[in-house]
C-alpha cells in the first residue's frame, strides 16, 4: 500500500490564489494542480461545490469554491480519505471549523502578499443587526462614506466578505430548520 508522501499529487506546493472574483475552470484546475475533468467529477460528489455556469455551461468558482476544492484536494490527496470519506469529513461540524480558519487564513495570506492588510472585523459574520442599518448592497454606508486609496478595493472586500458568509452559512447548515 503506498505512503500518502507517494501519492503523486501529495504535497505539492500550491500557488497563491490572485485576488479575483471568478476563477475559469482551467485557472481553478491550475491553482489546485488538477486536470479540469476532475473538478466535474467533483462537482458531482461533493454537493457543496456549486459553480456558477453561464453560457455554453461554462463555470465560474468563486474564491470559497477554490479553497474547498483545496480542502478537497488535502482530504483525499494528502490525508488519503475515500471520495465518500472526504465527503463525511467536510459535513462534520470539525472540519467545518478547519475550513472557516483555512478559509480566513488563506484570504489574509493572499491580502499580504499584495501588500494590503484586512481589517481585524473583515471576516466576523454579518448579523441581522447590521443588515438593517444603514447598508448598502457593496457594504456598510459608514466605510464608503471615507474615501480611501483602497475605497474600490475595499468595497469588493465587503462583497468578498458577504459571499464568503454566505458559504459559510451554507457549510454550517445542519439540515434542521
Amino acid at each position: 500500500m503506498p505512503t500518502p508522501t507517494s501519492h503523486p499529487n501529495a504535497k505539492v506546493t500550491l500557488p497563491v490564489i490572485p485576488p479575483k472574483r471568478y476563477f475559469s475552470i482551467g485557472e481553478v484546475a491550475e491553482l489546485c494542480s488538477l486536470k479540469p475533468h476532475v473538478l466535474r467529477y467533483w462537482e458531482q460528489e461533493f454537493t457543496q461545490l456549486r459553480p456558477m455556469k453561464r453560457s455554453g455551461n461554462r463555470r465560474y468558482y468563486q474564491h470559497h469554491e477554490v479553497l474547498l476544492v483545496r480542502r478537497i484536494r488535502e482530504l483525499l490527496y494528502e490525508e488519503g480519505f475515500t471520495i465518500s470519506g472526504a465527503r463525511n469529513r467536510l459535513i462534520e461540524k470539525g472540519s467545518k471549523a478547519k475550513l472557516n480558519a483555512d478559509l480566513i487564513a488563506q484570504a489574509s495570506a493572499d491580502a499580504a502578499l499584495v501588500g494590503v492588510a484586512f481589517p481585524p472585523d473583515l471576516f466576523a459574520p454579518i448579523d441581522a443587526a447590521s443588515e438593517g442599518s444603514g447598508e448598502t448592497a457593496t457594504g456598510n454606508a459608514h466605510e464608503l462614506a471615507q474615501p480611501s486609496p483602497l475605497s474600490a478595493f475595499g468595497r469588493d472586500l465587503i462583497e468578498v466578505r458577504r459571499e464568503l458568509n454566505a458559504a459559510l452559512a451554507l457549510l454550517n447548515f445542519d439540515g434542521q430548520p
